[in-house]
């Protein structure tokens, strides 16, 4: 990693993950996550949607899939693959409705390549995302203790 290289750490139920963020693919998604885990808005949220062999999704303030942080951020789709431990905004229909929430790849996806944000790829603690409990919703979620941006 270079200097300019900054991370988003997750210290999660099931344990430490590491993300190295991407600016250069989409950097005013990485700018709205950055003030989000800097405010302490992703602290005590849950992973409300994890599929077994797809993805682990989180972030959503009611941890429903419902909600946001209030500010929908443009599109930034590029044609980086959404392969095992890329990290990518939720959306809704409309491509410029990513708000707070995200998902990590438990596996390749990808038939989302072009279609979502890729903003951040996990570099530490991919067992960590792959132990958090499976269902939509799962039983008892695993949760985001607390992030912060290194």
């Amino acid at each position: 990693m270079s200097d300019t290289d900054q991370t988003l750490n997750f210290e999660l139920s099931t344990g430490p993950v590491k993300i190295r963020l991407r600016p250069d693919l989409a950097p005013g998604h990485v700018e709205r996550i950055t003030e989000l885990a800097n405010s302490g808005y992703y602290d005590g949220l849950t992973f409300h949607r994890v599929i077994d062999g797809f993805m682990a999704q989180g972030g959503c303030p009611d941890g429903t899939g419902m909600g946001g942080s209030g500010q929908n951020l443009k599109a930034e789709f590029s044609a980086a693959p959404h392969s095992r431990g890329v990290c990518s905004m939720a959306r809704s229909q409309s491509p410029d409705s990513a708000s707070s929430q995200f998902f990590i790849c438990l596996d390749d996806a990808k038939f989302l390549d072009n279609q979502y944000t890729v903003w951040g790829e996990v570099i530490e603690g991919m067992e960590a995302v792959d132990a958090l409990p499976k269902g939509e919703p799962p039983a008892e979620p695993g949760t985001i203790i607390k992030a912060s941006i290194a």
